[in-house]
């Protein structure tokens, strides 16, 4: 018995310090299947998901989604915390004849080093020092995990606030089009494209690193990372078919770049791609597509081949895209405008002057329009 105790208590540290290695420490080497951050992130989720599936959409279930994010990283310590507890006290159980409450309760004073424990024997002592050890490491790496983590997630954030003045609320690529066509600035669309190359970039080795930043959502309700890396997957596919004579070499890195990130995040996730149903784009508000960049001065070239060209495109994104919006209960954006006011006119007292003297965006959200 000693000795399947000091054994189990043993294999028991060693998976439990290793998996957190991984996670915290080197992360984009792990490659494998059975982890315990991974099971316990699959079927944590399962249960959340489950619960707010059954939600009317809205608020009160973003709100309870939005939840589970931060709330998953701290059971996940507690969990680490509770496991390496148990392990010690497995150990001094082989080691000594005290009982096994005892061996838990001696282990919790030496994790937490709290003191308040004595050790009776050598070996007691020799293992309450490496317990000390082990449970300074690891408070001080969940305290330099933490910051690098919520890092990555601010700098995530600012590109998806960025978008609403740009492309609505939650952005379209052809309202992000049209408003840069009304508002004389087609020209800033390259160096947007390259901004969000970059943005693509890091969102792919941010959520690789930190695979929980996946389950942290926005601020409103109607923004997700998701959403923002397919309204920019599907801005690409309208500049790369040709809009006013825009050059489309870095709309083609700024696609590839995207659909590298939401292709390895949804193998990440483990969700089988899936063609959106219905369809996001049909061939009505293909028509109206064209009409609407037609109005606000852009040439759009239709020919009979376009439906097919961009369907071809579409189709190298849309059912990664569409599995993890599934998977994460995650909305994906439209490609016309929704309809909806965008955010940053809108206060908790209500909605904002739209003065067009005072506020020209106003101008680029087109009242009329809606």
């Amino acid at each position: 018995m000693p000795i399947f105790s000091a054994i189990l208590g043993i294999a028991i540290l060693l998976f439990v310090l290793w998996d957190g290695f991984e996670t915290m420490v080197l992360p984009r080497r792990v490659t494998r299947k059975v982890r315990l951050t991974r099971v316990f992130y699959r079927s944590t989720w399962r249960l959340w998901r489950g619960i707010g599936s059954r939600m009317a959409q809205g608020k009160r279930r973003e709100w309870f989604l939005s939840i589970f994010g931060p709330l998953s990283l701290f059971l996940l310590f507690i969990i680490w915390a509770v496991s390496l507890l148990l392990s010690f006290g497995l150990v001094f159980y082989s080691a000594g004849s005290a009982g096994f409450w005892n061996c838990l309760y001696l282990s919790g004073s030496s994790f937490f080093t709290l003191g308040s424990a004595s050790p009776s024997t050598p070996a007691y002592k020799v293992i309450t020092v490496a317990e000390g050890g082990v449970g300074m490491g690891f408070l001080a790496l969940v305290i330099s995990y933490l910051p690098v983590m919520y890092q990555s997630f601010s700098r995530r954030e600012q590109v998806i606030s960025l978008l609403d003045a740009r492309g609505g609320s939650p952005a379209a690529a052809v309202e992000l089009l049209r408003r840069h066509g009304h508002g004389h600035a087609l020209d800033g669309v390259n160096e947007l494209l390259r901004t969000w190359e970059l943005w693509a970039a890091e969102v792919l080795e941010g959520h690789i690193s930190y695979p929980v930043l996946m389950y942290f959502r926005s601020q409103h309700d109607n923004q997700s990372w998701l959403a923002t890396l397919t309204t920019i997957l599907d801005t690409c596919t309208l500049v790369i078919h040709g809009i006013g004579g825009q050059p489309a070499w870095q709309a083609q890195l700024t696609f590839a770049m995207a659909r590298h990130a939401v292709v390895d995040l949804a193998q990440i996730l483990r969700t089988a791609p899936r063609a959106p149903d219905p369809d996001r784009l049909p061939h009505a508000d293909l028509e109206q597509l064209t009409a609407t960049l037609s109005n606000a001065g852009i040439d759009f070239g239709r020919d009979p081949d376009t439906s097919a060209r961009i369907a071809e495109l579409r189709a190298l994104y849309e059912p990664f895209v569409n599995s993890v919006a599934d998977y994460l209960l995650l909305r994906l954006p439209p490609w016309l405008q929704s309809g909806r006011i965008d955010n940053w006119r809108t206060s908790a007292w209500g909605r904002i002057s739209t003065n067009k003297s005072v506020l020209p965006l106003a101008d680029l959200g087109d009242d009329e329009h809606r």
